[in-house]
């Protein structure tokens, strides 16, 4: 009993997990929180975007191609709080080992589901106990010779506690990115999470949650704008799935479940994002997330889920990034982040 009561609270902390991730299909997997994005600016273009390239050291945790000399000494932190006394945050530091695009990362993600209280089979209170995951990854990328190509991986060493059961995986992340100058077009497509559990939580191995993501984005040519497209969880399809409480019920009973058409499944795997005066000291972000807005939106209420927008300012050698993204009327996110140019 008491396994059991245990069980529950992980798989509702692991759901919570999930609700971040915009994308991970609920009960399939274990360590969800790998998906969840790694700093403001990238939730406030949607979530999962895979085509920021520039000095924002902490895009390499969700994309390894997009490690650049750029980042060279570059240190974030972010963080944010979501329902109760969950907290998440992130750390990330990247070094140029050469000349020659040779660039290392570090990554850092931690989320803290809270406390809990725990009791026995017969209601007998026993002791708090609480709930946390993280994980490490170190990450490398370099341009593939003769091509405008570049390649980078991440391996990540993941934690995993709740209360007395404990979990320890490895995983991998392979990416590439494709870089046109011309015409200021950049396209990535990253394969994520990689892996396995090294010790299951009880004895039963579960499965990462590995998925798909291909983003292009392009600067305009004549505004200081660049849009952002993201296609994500291209490994499966439908991902779409009928919610029970749109179950339709006629006067004589029959019932008709929700028709998730053909063209709702596409705009379910895609992201939209929008920056704005993304070279100067002061940027906006807007992003919009259509599974997000469709699986957590509320039938004749308007909460405005899968909306994100955020801001990033630059002084100096500091840059501070803010972001709020709309969940549901129940609960939204204020995510925000530092960057230190260490550089002398």
């Amino acid at each position: 009993m008491r396994f059991k009561k245990t069980y529950v609270l992980l798989s509702f902390s692991l759901t919570l997990s999930s609700a971040f991730s915009y994308g991970q299909i609920a009960g399939e997997s274990t360590y969800q929180f790998l998906n969840i994005p790694s700093s403001p600016r990238q939730l406030a273009l949607g979530g999962k975007n895979i085509t920021i390239q520039d000095d924002d050291v902490s895009s390499g945790i969700f994309n390894p191609s997009s490690i650049n000399q750029g980042m060279d000494n570059m240190l974030s932190v972010n963080y944010f709080t979501y329902f109760s006394d969950i907290s998440y945050g992130s750390l990330a530091y990247a070094y140029r080992l050469d000349n020659r695009g040779n660039t290392i990362h570090f990554g850092f993600s931690y989320i803290n589901y809270g406390d809990f209280l725990g009791y026995d089979e017969f209601g007998n209170y026993t002791s708090e106990f609480t709930g946390n995951e993280s994980v490490f990854s170190t990450g490398y990328s370099n341009k593939i010779n003769n091509t405008p190509i570049i390649f980078g991986a991440n391996v990540k060493f993941i934690t995993s506690s709740f209360e007395q059961y404990n979990s320890y995986g490895i995983a991998t992340d392979i990416g590439f990115f494709y870089n046109d100058n011309i015409n200021d077009i950049k396209a990535s497509l990253v394969f994520r999470n990689i892996g396995f559990q090294i010790k299951p939580y009880n004895e039963v191995n579960e499965k990462l949650p590995f998925e798909i993501n291909m983003g292009i984005s392009q600067k305009l040519e004549n505004a200081p704008i660049i849009y952002h497209v993201t296609f994500e969880n291209l490994q499966k399809w439908p991902i779409g799935i009928s919610n029970p409480s749109r179950i339709i019920t006629d006067l004589d009973g029959n019932i008709t479940e929700e028709n998730i058409s053909f063209f709702n499944e596409i705009l379910r795997h895609t992201i939209l994002g929008v920056e704005l005066f993304p070279e100067s000291f002061f940027n906006i972000q807007l992003g919009y997330s259509f599974r997000r807005s469709e699986e957590l939106r509320i039938l004749e209420q308007r909460n405005f889920s899968g909306i994100s927008f955020g801001f990033g300012m630059k002084f100096n050698k500091l840059r501070f990034n803010y972001c709020h993204s709309r969940y549901s009327s129940a609960s939204n996110v204020n995510f925000i982040g530092l960057q230190l140019d260490l550089n002398q």
